[in-house]
């Protein structure tokens, strides 16, 4: 997409888009009204001071996370109209270099880890409504099954049900407002909570108030998740649907403050305050459109889990997996191992946590660490931006001192849950962290030396009839991207080990963008029907099916006789006047021969066992396995130094 055509599709509001914004971008904010007051009074007797004073801290927590800080600021840092933390770090990294690099790597690692809390908790607290109707029933197999059947079918794409996500939460948004306008005639005064005066009695006068702003949290943890789906659906439709959403949100939670209100000196229960206000004729449908809610909400987050890493594999702080488009929506992706690991994650966290109300110790301190990443990205953008430096201190302080309180107001669930998020936030970010530093060690001991010294060696060696040809078209992938030098492993791999004779040895790069959708491609002749160097420039979201375009390159070069076959090919008896295509991949193993520091070495040991569990190099770059041989070398990085062996006499 050109940057006009991404301005205006960020300029532009639609119904459609509204209606789309509303069923991908805002499922996680959207549920949050099913659980975030029953956080707060689960096990407390219910006071007016703390009902008002959540109302309020919700109300300015909606207002400060996320209309002002995402809706507003944060959704104006598109790179090439996409969004999303990682993202914005590819915006930035150009003018504050790579060491924000950190930030963004702890920003993703537990965004990841929240989308392993939130689909059981959103799913658990819909369902859990039925204790209402049967006390006793064991909500722990339904949600499960919930789960299982949701990941199932993320490898079919989501594009023809996803048209029906717009409508279910338009019409679940509107519900909840109706619920919430119903429960407030019971205690029409209840908005004068929207005076931060209420939160701040609340925060001085109730016992633990300041302790209580880590579950107040969960009404935003989808905020993050909303800059990531930008891309999807355009800047100015999330705005203007957020508008109806944030009333509809307001209103629910203020119908669901009236309830308590009306029951001072009591305590929830086992239901939640929003199954209290729900009238009792309209119950079972309340909690079927409520399941369906959060099963959208969870496949939003889901989807945005692929989306970013698909984002760290690009910036190489991940270990390749296999990419999969299962439909022709804009950006729709499939990541079989992400899916399945987020599958087995949030099915142990229902199988430890058993009920939303424990879960909810989880819930929020991954998110607020995220947040608190973004706010400091945030900041060296606005400064990219030339913003007058005392806006942007004013910008990022207030955001740090408000998701400050939340961190610290978060601690105290650490004992109680929040350990698990943190030791799964962490080991992400050790994964990230350990796959940037093994390949940048890796790169760091690449050899290139110049093609020109060893074109006549080629030319020699492909007009050698006493060495059995290899193949008629020899490709190597390079990472090199100058078409002067080539890797040394590539040029040994030709000449030196068993020499490889052919007809055309192509040396082929693929350049992963940082726009989403680009196709081109670059030829440069080394020497004309000997040696070509073939550059693809392809978007980050595109499907690298290498195979597929080289042929179509090659084919082309043929036309345009930049690739002469006339002579060469005459007497052949293939059917393809160009020959057969041999894709040759150099993989790397650690070798025996190092001598490295404990750190270095637990770091390259670390890379070469995720290098594992990523997908192998011909998988990624969509090479057909009949036409590929992949050879083995040996990484080097310290070098044993041994005493000199002596013989016995």
């Amino acid at each position: 997409m050109s940057s006009t055509n991404t301005a205006l599709f960020h300029k532009r509001v639609t119904a459609a888009g509204v209606l789309i914004a509303a069923g991908i971008v805002f499922g996680d904010i959207g549920t949050s009204p099913l659980y975030t007051l029953n956080a707060v009074f689960h096990g407390r007797t219910i006071t007016e001071d703390v009902a008002l004073g959540a109302l309020s801290a919700i109300f300015w927590t909606l207002f400060f996370q996320t209309t002002l800080k995402y809706v507003i600021i944060t959704l104006q840092a598109d790179n090439k109209g996409e969004g999303g933390i990682f993202s914005l770090y590819a915006l930035i990294r150009r003018y504050w270099g790579h060491w924000l690099l950190i930030p963004a790597m702890a920003g993703g690692a537990f965004l990841i880890a929240d989308g392993i809390i939130t689909p059981p908790i959103s799913v658990a607290s819909a369902i859990e409504g039925l204790e209402k109707l049967n006390p006793h029933i064991n909500t722990v197999p339904i949600i499960i099954a919930i789960l299982i059947g949701l990941f199932i079918f993320q490898q079919f794409g989501t594009e023809r049900i996803g048209k029906i996500f717009g409508p279910v939460m338009t019409v679940w948004f509107t519900f909840i407002g109706v619920l919430g306008i119903m429960a407030m005639t019971q205690y029409p005064g209840v908005l004068k909570a929207l005076n931060p005066y209420y939160a701040y009695v609340m925060l001085r006068e109730a016992p633990g108030g300041f302790w209580l702003l880590g579950s107040i949290f969960l009404c935003t943890t989808g905020a993050e998740a909303l800059y990531s789906d930008m891309g999807h659906v355009g800047r100015n439709n999330i705005r203007i649907s957020w508008i109806y959403i944030k009333v509809m949100l307001v209103l629910c939670y203020a119908g669901q403050t009236a309830w308590l209100l009306n029951h001072t000196g009591e305590t929830t229960g086992s239901v939640s305050p929003f199954f209290h206000i729900v009238p009792d004729s309209i119950f079972l449908p309340a909690v079927i459109i409520a399941t369906m809610a959060t099963i959208i909400a969870s496949q939003a987050l889901i989807s945005g889990c692929f989306t970013l890493i698909n984002e760290a594999i690009r910036l190489d702080i991940w270990p390749r997996h296999r990419v999969l488009f299962p439909g022709n929506m804009k950006g729709q992706l499939y990541i079989p191992f992400i899916n399945w690991f987020l599958m087995t994650g949030c099915i142990g966290m229902v199988l430890y946590f058993k009920e939303s109300t424990k879960m909810e110790a989880a819930f929020g301190l991954s998110v607020t660490l995220t947040m608190i990443m973004s706010t400091v990205l945030i900041n060296f953008y606005l400064h990219a931006k030339r913003v007058p430096f005392i806006w942007v201190a004013l910008i990022t302080g207030i955001f740090l001192v408000i998701e400050a309180c939340f961190l610290i107001a978060n601690m105290q669930k650490i004992h109680e849950g929040g350990w698990i998020t943190l030791i799964i936030g962490a080991a992400l970010f050790a994964i990230m962290y350990i796959w940037h530093r093994g390949r940048a060690i890796k790169r760091s001991l690449i050899k290139l030396v110049p093609v020109e010294g060893y074109v006549d060696l080629l030319k020699r060696l492909s007009t050698d009839e006493h060495i059995p040809k290899y193949a008629t078209n020899l490709v190597y992938l390079t990472a090199s991207g100058s078409s002067r030098k080539i890797e040394q492993t590539a040029i040994d791999s030709i000449l030196r080990r068993y020499p490889k004779r052919a007809d055309i040895y192509w040396f082929v790069h693929v350049n992963v963008l940082d726009e989403p959708y680009a196709m081109r491609y670059h030829v440069h002749t080394i020497v004309k029907n000997d040696v070509y160097f073939v550059e693809f420039n392809l978007g980050f979201r595109i499907d690298p099916r290498i195979d597929f375009y080289f042929r179509q390159v090659v084919e082309d070069l043929v036309k345009t006789n930049e690739v002469d076959v006339s002579e060469r090919y005459e007497q052949s008896y293939q059917q393809s006047r160009i020959g057969d295509f041999k894709f040759l991949v150099l993989d790397s193993f650690l070798s025996f021969e190092n001598d490295m520091p404990f750190v270095k070495s637990f770091m390259m040991k670390s890379y070469f066992n995720l290098k594992l569990l990523s997908v192998k190099e011909s998988v990624n770059f969509g090479l057909d396995p009949s036409n590929v041989t992949v050879e083995k070398y040996p990484v080097v990085v310290t070098p044993v130094q041994l005493p000199k062996l002596t013989r016995d006499h």
